[in-house]
């Protein structure tokens, strides 16, 4: 049976076919997960879910422990990471409600714990040249077009370290590199899979427009508001995409140490 986990906001068990069979906490190396990991069954598939921000949304982006929650799912048996995060809108088109599917990342992180490996296990250089998993993209667009949920192909996510929003130079900046969606929370998440050898993609809900596109006031309220609103667009396709998932991975993530250690 394979094993998806999925990182996200609340409700996005609530699925229909989705069987709950209970919770689990568990202990890493580097401290507690940001909660029970919620274990369910669709079909052939075990899913698991881990709220990111915790079951009451009270761990700000910055203090999430990215290791133990990523580490948490490669003990639970996960090989496949869905990611979903609300984004600000950088790029000219992108409007609230649109979901990215991104194929690059511009890390902006600055106070981190982004590795596994700090010495202690060797020293590890994995390939990032494409951060999220080429199949597991490719089956979510798939899914997107099964279920008539309109997804934007590609571009760039860029990552920051929050917990406030981004001033407008800083967006103009980061359009001037080519970034499409800001968020706080992209990273290390993909970078930390990788190095545990699990496929992972990301889900941008475009939640508003980053600062200095729009002349209104950015708030929170906004963000709250079209994520609740795109709930019911990401479980019809995450359930599409627990459906189309192959058994067997064919993509490379799963050989991502394979002549990275020194």
């Amino acid at each position: 049976m394979s094993k998806t986990g999925v990182i996200g906001g609340s409700g996005l068990y609530e699925i229909k076919g989705l069987a709950l069979k209970g919770s689990k906490n568990i202990s890493t190396p580097f401290g507690r997960p940001s909660g029970p990991y919620l274990i369910g069954e669709m079909g052939n598939s075990e899913i698991i879910f881990l709220p990111r921000h915790g079951k009451r949304h009270d761990i700000p982006p910055h203090m999430i422990n990215y290791r133990a929650n990523i580490w948490g799912f490669k003990k639970l048996g996960v090989e496949r990471i869905l990611s979903i995060n609300a984004a600000g809108g950088i790029k000219k088109g992108l409007k609230p409600g649109d979901i990215v599917i991104p194929e690059q990342i511009l890390d902006m992180t600055k106070n981190r714990k982004s590795t596994f490996y700090d010495g202690r296990d060797g020293v590890v250089h994995i390939d990032f040249t494409e951060p999220y998993c080429p199949e597991l993209r490719r089956v979510l667009l798939k899914a997107g077009k099964s279920v008539k949920v309109p997804l934007k192909k590609g571009g760039t996510y860029v990552a920051v370290e929050g917990p406030r929003l981004e001033t407008a130079s800083e967006i103009k900046s980061f359009a001037a590199l080519g970034g499409d969606v800001v968020g706080m929370t992209g990273m290390p998440e993909a970078s930390l899979a990788r190095e545990l050898e699990i496929c992972y993609a990301g889900l941008s809900v475009v939640a508003n427009y980053a600062a200095g596109i729009s002349k209104k006031k950015l708030t929170v309220a906004e963000v709250m508001e079209a994520m609740k609103a795109s709930t019911e667009k990401i479980k019809l396709l995450l359930k599409e995409t627990f459906n189309l998932i192959p058994e067997m991975r064919k993509c490379p993530c799963g050989e991502a140490l394979k002549e990275a250690r020194i």
